[in-house]
C-alpha cells in the first residue's frame, strides 16, 4: 500500500463513518446503553482520544521528536484504566463538541499522512505506517471501531428503533 492508497482508505472510511453517525443523528448521541452504559457520543470520544494520540506520536516521529507523553495521567497502564479516563474527561461535553473534536483530529491525521515522504512504509492490512524502527496504526480509529464497536451499534439501533 503507498501513501494515496492509504489517504484514499482513510478518506472512503470517514465518509462511511459520517453517513453512519448521520443515520444514528445527534438526537441519538447521549442515550446510554450502546456498549454497557457507554452512548454513542462515548464511543466517538473513546475513538478520538485514542486517535488524538496516534496523531500527536505520528507528528512527533514526522519531526525526528521524541514520543510525546500521552494525554491521560501517566500512571494509568491498562487500556480499560485509559478507556476509563477518557469517558470520564468527556462527560460534561456536549454532543456537538465532541463530533467536532472527532472531525478536527481525523483532519490532523490526514494533514500528518500527507506530509509523509511517498516512499513512506506501509503495511496494508493493519494499515501500518512505519518511521524509522516506530509502526504507527494510521487506521486504527476504523479498525477498531469495525472489529469492538460497530456490532454493538447495530444491535442497539435496532432495539432503539423499534421501540
Amino acid at each position: 500500500m503507498n501513501k494515496s492508497e492509504l489517504l484514499n482508505w482513510l478518506r472512503k472510511e470517514y465518509q462511511e463513518w459520517e453517513a453512519f453517525l448521520g443515520q444514528i443523528g445527534t438526537a441519538r448521541m447521549d442515550q446510554p446503553g450502546v456498549n454497557g452504559d457507554w452512548s454513542m457520543k462515548d464511543i466517538v470520544a473513546h475513538l478520538t482520544g485514542w486517535n488524538r494520540w496516534l496523531v500527536a506520536r505520528l507528528q512527533a516521529a514526522q519531526r525526528s521528536q521524541p514520543e510525546p507523553p500521552p494525554p491521560w495521567p501517566a500512571h494509568l497502564q491498562t487500556d480499560d484504566e485509559i478507556n476509563a479516563w477518557i469517558y470520564e474527561s468527556n462527560q460534561g461535553r456536549s454532543v456537538h463538541a465532541v463530533l467536532d473534536e472527532s472531525h478536527q483530529v481525523f483532519q490532523q491525521l490526514l494533514a500528518v499522512i500527507e506530509g509523509l515522504p511517498d516512499n513512506v512504509l506501509i503495511e496494508q492490512g493493519w494499515h501500518l505506517v512505519w518511521l524509522d524502527d516506530k509502526r504507527f496504526p494510521a487506521g486504527e480509529f476504523f479498525d477498531h471501531f469495525h472489529d469492538d464497536h460497530e456490532p454493538d451499534i447495530h444491535a442497539w439501533l435496532a432495539r432503539v428503533e423499534k421501540q
